[in-house]
């Protein structure tokens, strides 16, 4: 697990983030998203969160420890990211608004943000206690490249006007690439090598990482 750089001691409230997700891998997107939202909110640190058992999601098949130990590897570029583990040791589903929650009681002089994906905030109304999460933090949403999905341009865009009564969110400000775990891990399969066409998809100490560990090939999924 990461340990958190060192917080400002002034009496300015903090500006502190979160970016939770499976991370199964994660790759070149999670991270460019990382640093976007970093600059544009003005983090002091970023809350990197492997989720353990996500209530939307399937069980996720990698490890925790090989998701917790590639995120800190992919995260490690970002000077403000620390990767927390406190999701993957916590029994049962695990939802948002309890971590959010768990960081703000450590660090109460603080403004609170949040990261999600575009197909998370069209979501948002049924995450669990998601009006508490709305009251606590600032959502950020990462738009989508068009030709990483199916859906019509129109549901890959950002609308403000989509947000909650008592819900502040904006759009991340960021060029999306068309990359997904997902892919990562269908590429890998066919390609179990450190390979040049996947160092373009995740960071090349993650790619080191995957192949080490044998993860995503056929024999071991």
């Amino acid at each position: 697990m990461g340990v958190s750089p060192s917080l400002r001691s002034d009496p300015a409230r903090l500006r502190l983030g979160v970016y939770g997700g499976a991370f199964d891998p994660p790759h070149l997107a999670h991270v460019a998203m990382a640093r976007a939202f970093v600059a544009q909110c003005a983090l002091d640190s970023l809350w990197v969160v492997p989720t353990g058992h996500a209530w939307h999601k399937p069980m996720v098949q990698t490890p925790a420890s090989h998701r917790l130990a590639m995120a800190e590897l992919a995260f490690a570029e970002v000077p403000q990211a620390v990767v927390d583990d406190r999701e993957l040791k916590r029994p049962g589903a695990s939802y948002t608004i309890d971590t959010l929650e768990a960081l703000a009681a450590e660090h109460p002089n603080a403004d609170w943000h949040v990261l999600m994906g575009l197909d998370q905030w069209l979501n948002f109304r049924r995450w669990h206690r998601w009006e508490d999460i709305a009251r606590l933090a600032t959502i950020t949403v990462a738009e989508r490249a068009e030709f990483e999905s199916a859906q019509p341009q129109k549901e890959l865009e950002f609308d403000p006007r989509s947000a909650p009564s008592g819900c502040t969110a904006q759009c991340l400000d960021w060029q999306p690439v068309a990359l997904s775990s997902s892919r990562v891990r269908a590429h890998w399969g066919h390609t179990p090598t450190v390979a040049e066409s996947t160092q373009a998809m995740v960071p090349a100490a993650v790619a080191r990482y995957i192949s080490r560990h044998q993860l995503y090939t056929p024999t071991t999924t």
